[in-house]
């Protein structure tokens, strides 16, 4: 689980960003798919997209395959380009802890497939969501055939962020004159969205969070109208009765393409301010444009009356919290009776993991202002660290300036990333002058595989 308190520089949160894999480009290629989304795909590096993530201000970005999905009839081919791109995007996650998630994605259309990459992914790898496709070779997001998939997420508490892709069917002639991504993501999305809501999916699956692309799409104009037709529709039988209110809750929405002021606005009229969060659709645009969008939105957002109140929390804390704030995990890290903070999906335990008992003794006039630090260090830490695993607190009962804490690490590497944070450095030099004594005790597991899972479930 990730924290922060203000949005500065790299606090931001990117939901909405893409990885492109060579090898990716060589299957689109080899199926002459390369322009199959009317634009060719951009090229991607791991360096360039950290250089444009420290010179926009982003500190964690969640990655997600790009269009088209990778199914041109062989479903054996897709499953493994599938799996080696959500294994490349787990290790992606371990060798930067904190600056990369990533939704993993599925091979589609099917179905029983999908279900074993699904629980591969999320239980495993330690996805912290799935991509889906608006369409999979016509087989659209809310159709029948996806409800053994949608039990499988539901049961997950997963996050699903949707994507759109070239519809199906569509007019050649139309997207020659404006490529895709001009009018028909948008009309893609929310033809998807409808879909969805017609069936009361988000309804049916209310464990499961949708988050909609590109500021809602047409969802604003779209939802009232529908609304206002439903009536008609149910009393000739054509459509069922929806569930409005559960289904709307369940949609989050980026603001990826294009956000503005009215736009904003607009999507507040379908739903509320702690459902919006950032997005940057990188690399789709070169780094230096976004670096400049993202500016000017942290400007324009400042300068609305209606809209600064939830700065921070469209930048960032939304997506921390609807990314790893689990509600039946508790979200306090309480020094004086063990209870530990709410954890977001971590790495597993490598063979150099660390396992260390530290024994703290605070002077008794400096024991409030401690535990504050402590507090903080510990909850922040353990969100925006997955190589942190475990920081397990308890005071003395006859003297409660003895404090132990039982700290794990996944890895060497992870530890180092931990002291070497801000969160931590301001910790220690904060406390230096608070604390009578210090002894750090690493300990051997006696039972290895009584630990932490990587994953919540």
């Amino acid at each position: 689980m990730l924290s922060f308190h203000t949005v500065t520089a790299q606090q931001v949160v990117d939901v909405h960003c893409h990885n492109i894999l060579p090898e990716f480009k060589t299957l689109l290629d080899r199926h002459g798919a390369a322009l199959e989304e009317t634009f060719p795909l951009p090229e991607w590096d791991i360096d360039a997209h950290i250089e444009f993530m420290e010179a926009a201000g982003i500190r964690t970005s969640l990655l997600s395959m790009p269009a088209p999905q990778p199914y041109f009839g062989d479903t054996e081919e897709c499953r493994q380009m599938v799996r080696r791109y959500n294994e490349a995007c787990a290790k992606l996650k371990a060798d930067y802890p904190g600056k990369f998630l990533f939704c993993a994605s599925l091979p589609l259309p099917d179905v029983e497939a999908a279900v074993e990459e699904a629980v591969y992914a999320l239980d495993t790898l330690g996805a912290d969501g799935i991509k889906l496709a608006t369409n999979s070779r016509g087989q659209y997001v809310g159709d029948e055939a996806l409800d053994p998939l949608m039990e499988v997420l539901n049961k997950r508490k997963a996050v699903v962020i949707l994507h759109p892709h070239k519809p199906s069917p569509v007019n050649n002639g139309i997207i020659a004159t404006a490529p895709l991504a001009v009018y028909e993501y948008p009309s893609e999305t929310t033809r998807t969205v409808i879909n969805m809501i017609a069936r009361n999916v988000p309804a049916r699956y209310p464990h499961i969070r949708f988050v909609i692309p590109h500021c809602g799409s047409f969802l604003p104009l779209a939802i009232p109208r529908m609304k206002a037709i439903l009536p008609a529709m149910q009393a000739k039988g054509y459509m069922q009765p929806v569930d409005w209110e559960a289904n709307l809750s369940h949609l989050y929405y980026d603001l990826a393409g294009g956000a503005t002021p009215d736009v904003i606005k607009m999507l507040l009229t379908i739903t509320t301010p702690d459902h919006l969060l950032y997005g940057s659709d990188y690399p789709y645009q070169p780094a230096e444009v976004l670096t400049e969008n993202l500016k000017r939105m942290r400007s324009w957002i400042a300068e609305d009356e209606e809209l600064a109140p939830y700065s921070e929390d469209i930048l960032a804390n939304n997506a921390i919290a609807l990314f790893h704030d689990k509600t039946d995990r508790p979200n306090n890290m309480k020094m004086n009776n063990g209870s530990r903070a709410g954890m977001c999906a971590k790495l597993p335990m490598q063979a150099d993991g660390i396992v260390r008992l530290s024994k703290i003794e605070v002077y008794p006039q400096h024991l409030d202002e401690y535990m504050k630090y402590a507090i903080e260090v510990g909850e922040v830490s353990l969100r925006t660290e997955p190589g942190v695993l475990t920081m397990y607190a308890v005071g003395e009962k006859e003297n409660p300036c003895k404090i132990t804490i039982l700290e794990t690490y996944a890895s060497k590497e992870a530890y180092k990333s931990h002291i070497a944070s801000a969160h931590f450095q301001k910790y220690k030099q904060g406390t230096l002058h608070m604390v009578k004594s210090l002894v750090l005790s690493d300990q051997t597991p006696l039972n290895p595989a009584n630990r932490i899972s990587n994953h919540i479930q």
